[in-house]
């Protein structure tokens, strides 16, 4: 019986890993608009045009935009949980004690929500992010 070896590739020396026809990011990009692929319908700007140049990593808009995901999650279960609340009231499976905990846990969070929003400068429209084709969140 004959035993089937995959074919060895030579190994990769370090200056193999890297195009040599590209010696980095920035190179790739200004042959890519040198080249005329990207660069039609942009107005001329080429693929350089639709890129930042910077990352805008201001503190603050970091803040804002990080507290704007995690109050948006939390409306988003905040609203689920109203929902299965109020089919369980409807469906007559919680107590009175319950449901009055229930309203006050609600009431409690509302308040709260509202004074975190006010702090980060965010409104209730603020927490509706759009999806896309599928509309918007909340």
């Amino acid at each position: 019986m004959t035993e089937r070896s995959e074919p060895q590739k030579p190994p990769m020396d370090s200056a193999d890993k890297r195009s040599p026809q590209f010696g980095g990011l920035d190179e790739f990009l200004r042959r890519l608009d040198e080249s005329g692929l990207i660069g039609s319908g942009l107005g001329g700007t080429g693929i350089s045009g639709l890129l930042p140049k910077r990352v805008n990593a201001d503190p603050q808009n970091v803040e804002k935009g990080l507290a704007q995901l995690v109050l948006t999650l939390i409306e988003l279960l905040r609203q689920l949980m109203e929902r299965q609340a109020v089919r369980r009231m409807e469906g007559g499976t919680l107590t009175d004690d319950e449901i009055e905990r229930l309203g006050q846990t609600f009431m409690l969070l509302e308040k709260r929500m509202e004074e975190l929003k006010k702090s980060f400068g965010l409104e209730g429209k603020d927490l509706n992010i759009d999806l896309g084709p599928l509309g918007k969140l909340l």
